[in-house]
């Protein structure tokens, strides 16, 4: 056993080293994605060729280190761990410890402190992470929503990340010699994250599935396997597939991918879909599913199907996943599990996860060195790579069950422990950040269940997942537990718990467009009255605003928009003033309800270079409101306001002062008022790295003499 430690540790000091002369991988190139697929046996042998030289050159790096000062002052700790719980609510929270399922986080409390955190503006995830990752806001990071607008076009398109290819070509001065395609990978969030600033005082950092580090940056001293916004193998956020032997209404919409199967001689035959090829077609890689007999029935409990893709062989009984399947397309490798939802007279039903990039040869960058995921699934086998893991969508439409998602959600939760261990395990001095999904996706499914009156509820047995989210909490509170018994009693080791914001209900969705037309602000072609995705009709020579994503509102403006009329200056300022009056004033006419707590006008609460590119307002919800699904894709809709009957019941993209993140640490910090925005400059100043003069934040952990943060920036938790 000893050995074989030895050996890990010397693959994983390799595989780490190989990040400073990682080689340029072979393309597979696909139109909107970018894909590097390596092949193994050299990225291997290139690992195991570093280690070597790895060795030859420690000496040398051991004096460069001694000779060479660093800009650190002195250090408050020597290590820093922070454990992200996404989307933990701080008044459930206090509720669930009443109860006494938090017993290692009231102890954590016992022992340092507990606070609210003030999160980000708007309070959506991607914002939210960001500022955690660069200690300044929306419009200095660049990231305001999950999606934006192009400005030339109105067509959607991701905010945080873009891939694609370039040509490649030979220049020989009186001619360029074409060369095919390369691949590029940008990550469009500004700033910089802090450990990188760590990394340049020598301080290590281990850094697992922060949201919004895809494509990986890379960075001195440390390690990072990217989190949201990594894509599928099909360069999507995730496109689950769904097989079934049932014919399906046409005007039946599932999302994902649909397909109808056929029984033949106790199989079904079919394919999963990867990414274009040459021809610009999908690739597709079959598999089998062998079953008992043609009646498809279960007879027996313990009856299982026999489902071959590849080489790889499984049997899976209903209600089961199988464990990650390797699927090849033409040699660019993914992973997938299956799931059986419906075995019954007459019907099978087969689930499929997105198909997702291997660990274990990625298809393009997921982690920093390019080779860390590799190292992590030999380690500790394949894992999910997909930025948004837990298939909410697949639940949404009713594809797979409550305890599919739940089974799904864990399985996941129990990969990132493993992580988790091997960075704690590995990172003895330095810093370490883990992010759990788990708490987010779950209260955003099953919110619900903590409302008897919600829409979403009926015909959902409500009653049966009652416990879910207390019980979710209790787990989490568990692996608390386990990380503070891992760490020992170490007077200069830091633990932070920390979520980037809180939850509350999504009772009624609001289609801002919708209302904005019939304001007249927004005008159809034809004297149309709705209008598909993605504002299929909208007439741009005059409209003046339209919406979005989950958070802002846009003005139509001259000089910014393709066709925009609204012009820069008064006529602008005039137009938010408008807006905000108005919107602030919305009432539900179902039940005479406020809608929006306040309408931001961005500008006034934000002041970095990137406010001019974001939504003129943000929209602060009361709790229950949100902007509908179909607001939230550019839709014109009949009605502004619609019951939220789906399963997606919970929900955070609210003015965000209703909806604040928690903070627990083992040390006692300076404030009772901490902010997301601080957690950087809090972690630069543990380890007596300088905080630069651009993070707004300031350290949780300093005297009153620290330097407090511009007042203007702060306005919204006021």
């Amino acid at each position: 056993m000893t050995q074989r430690r030895t050996t890990l540790r010397l693959l994983a000091t390799g595989v780490v080293a190989l990040a400073l002369i990682a080689p340029s991988a072979h393309a597979y190139i696909g139109p909107g994605a970018g894909f590097a697929a390596a092949g193994s046996v050299f990225v291997m042998l290139g690992t195991f060729l570093m280690a070597f030289g790895i060795i030859l050159i420690w000496p040398i790096k051991a004096v460069w280190r001694l000779v060479t000062p660093t800009r650190r002052g002195p250090a408050k700790a020597k290590r820093v761990i922070v454990i992200g719980f996404d989307g933990f609510d701080p008044g459930l929270a206090r509720e669930f410890s009443k109860q006494g399922l938090l017993p290692n986080l009231a102890a954590l409390e016992h022992e340092g402190c507990f606070h609210e955190l003030a999160t980000a503006c708007p309070s959506i995830s991607p914002v939210a992470w960001s500022t955690y990752t660069t200690g300044v806001d929306a419009s200095r990071h660049n990231i305001y929503d999950f999606l934006t607008r192009d400005p030339c076009s109105y067509m959607p398109v991701l905010s945080s990340s873009e891939t694609g290819t370039l040509p490649r070509t030979l220049n020989l001065g009186l001619a360029e010699i074409p060369l095919g395609q390369r691949a590029f990978y940008r990550l469009l969030q500004k700033s910089q994250p802090f450990w990188k600033l760590l990394g340049e005082s020598r301080v290590w950092s281990s850094i697992i599935r922060v949201p919004i580090t895809f494509p990986p940056q890379k960075f001195k001293n440390g390690t990072l396997l990217a989190g949201m916004c990594v894509p599928d193998i099909q360069g999507t956020q995730g496109s689950f597939a769904f097989y079934s032997t049932r014919e399906r209404s046409s005007d039946k919409k599932i999302g994902g991918q649909q397909f109808v199967v056929v029984l033949r001689n106790h199989k079904i035959q079919s394919n999963l879909v990867g990414p274009p090829g040459k021809d610009r077609e999908s690739l597709r890689c079959p598999f089998t599913v062998e079953l008992p007999d043609d009646k498809v029935v279960v007879r027996e409990a313990k009856q299982k199907v026999k489902l071959t893709l590849g080489s790889e062989t499984v049997e899976i009984g209903l209600k089961e996943y199988t464990p990650w399947l390797k699927a090849d397309f033409e040699g660019i490798s993914g992973i997938v599990r299956f799931y059986v939802q419906t075995w019954e007279k007459d019907c099978f039903e087969l689930y499929a996860t997105p198909v997702q990039i291997d660990p274990e040869a990625p298809a393009m960058p997921i982690s920093q060195p390019f080779v860390y995921s590799i190292y992590l699934a030999k380690l500790l086998g394949t894992f999910g790579t997909l930025g948004l893991l837990e298939d909410t969508w697949a639940l949404n439409e009713r594809v797979i069950d409550e305890q599919a998602f739940l089974d799904q959600a864990w399985l996941y939760f129990d990969e990132r422990k493993k992580q988790l261990w091997d960075v704690l395990e590995k990172t003895q001095r330095g810093f370490a950040t883990v992010v759990f999904d788990t708490s987010d996706r779950i209260s955003h499914m099953f919110y619900r269940t903590l409302d008897p009156t919600h829409p979403a509820n009926a015909g959902k047995e409500v009653e049966r997942w009652k416990r879910v989210i207390p019980d979710t909490y209790k787990r989490m509170d568990e692996l608390v537990g386990e990380v503070r018994a891992k760490l020992g009693d170490d007077p200069d080791t830091v633990l932070m718990v920390i979520s980037d914001h809180g939850f509350t209900n999504f009772r009624r969705g609001v289609n801002l467009n919708t209302w904005l037309r019939e304001e007249g602000y927004l005008v159809l072609k034809d004297g149309a009255e709705t209008s598909g995705d993605w504002f299929a009709q909208v007439d741009w020579e005059k409209t003046l605003a339209f919406t979005l994503g989950l958070t802002g509102l846009f003005i139509n403006r001259k000089g910014r928009e393709k066709q925009g009329i609204v012009a820069p200056g008064p006529e602008l300022e005039a137009l938010c003033k408008e807006l905000k009056a108005k919107l602030e004033a919305l009432r539900d006419p179902a039940t005479g309800e406020a809608v929006i707590h306040e309408a931001f006008l961005t500008r006034a609460i934000h002041s970095g270079p990137y406010a001019d590119a974001a939504p003129e307002l943000l929209i602060g919800y009361h709790k229950g409101f949100r902007h509908s699904w179909e607001c939230a894709t550019g839709s014109v809709t009949k009605d502004v306001f619609t019951d939220n009957t789906r399963s997606w019941s919970g929900d955070h993209c609210v003015d965000p002062r209703f909806v604040p993140g928690v903070f627990w640490c083992n040390r006692r910090i300076a404030t009772e008022e901490p902010k997301l925005i601080d957690m950087a400059p809090s972690v630069l100043d543990l380890f007596g790295v300088p905080i630069p003069g651009y993070m707004q934040g300031r350290s949780l952990f300093a005297n009153s003499s620290a330097r407090p943060a511009p007042a203007r920036d702060q306005a919204v938790h006021a």
